[in-house]
């Protein structure tokens, strides 16, 4: 297994994580906390030694993107993948309005100066002279989510493209619910941009099952 594949699947979890998650918010009005955290403490790991540091680690990989590595599993599974027809319009969603983002380096530097702002208030809410590391429930409270979903509005909703996220509309109209949604969109984009920089490109997702499948064992083997 080259380590590029490795890193190239560990950032696609991500990013269907996240898609996952999006859908099961907008169907159900819930998610698995533990997912949920994984997917947006992403969004504060600013410079990582490695990729699986950005997902809690090597150790804890195959529990905390589990999700993710289920979608993408489902994803090689032609029957499964009939099922997932949303989540895999969120993912190559996700993919083409980070595409557009990259060209616009002015926005970045907008998203990554307030992300820095909202690490600083997530410290507020991490347990008192802990490591915002150890406390990934920081990054989940809802004032931390509602700075992010506005980051999302006032950044990557200015593109005339738009993901449309479809579900129960008395889920979408919940303002939590909403507020998460654009959080976790925003954690697809972080992983869609890791997903580039590690040597990813749109036409490894036709040849998805070859080049990936086996980096997906070994990860999970870990476990």
């Amino acid at each position: 297994m080259s380590r590029a594949e490795d890193q190239q699947a560990i950032a696609l979890a991500g990013l269907f994580q996240a898609a996952s998650l999006v859908e099961q918010i907008a169907t159900r009005g819930m998610v698995p906390q533990n997912s949920f955290e994984t997917s947006l403490a992403s969004l504060f790991v600013t410079s990582p030694d490695t990729t699986e540091e950005i997902y809690g680690g090597v150790h804890d990989l195959p529990i905390n993107l589990s999700q993710g590595f289920r979608g993408l599993n489902e994803l090689l599974d032609k029957s499964k993948a009939e099922q997932n027809q949303d989540v895999i319009r969120y993912g190559l969603s996700i993919i083409h309005l980070e595409r557009k983002l990259n060209k616009r380096p002015d926005l970045l530097q907008n998203i990554g100066e307030r992300i820095d702002k909202i690490i600083q208030q997530a410290r507020y809410f991490a347990e008192e002279g802990t490591d915002l590391k150890d406390n990934p429930a920081a990054f989940t409270h809802p004032t931390v989510i509602a700075n992010l979903a506005s980051l999302y509005q006032d950044t990557l909703s200015t593109f005339s493209f738009r993901i449309q996220v479809t579900g129960e509309p008395r889920h979408l109209q919940n303002a939590e619910n909403a507020a998460k949604i654009r959080a976790l969109l925003l954690a697809g984009i972080r992983a869609a941009m890791l997903w580039r920089q590690v040597g990813g490109k749109r036409w490894h997702l036709l040849f998805f099952k070859s080049r990936l499948r086996p980096s997906v064992k070994q990860i999970m083997g870990h476990h």
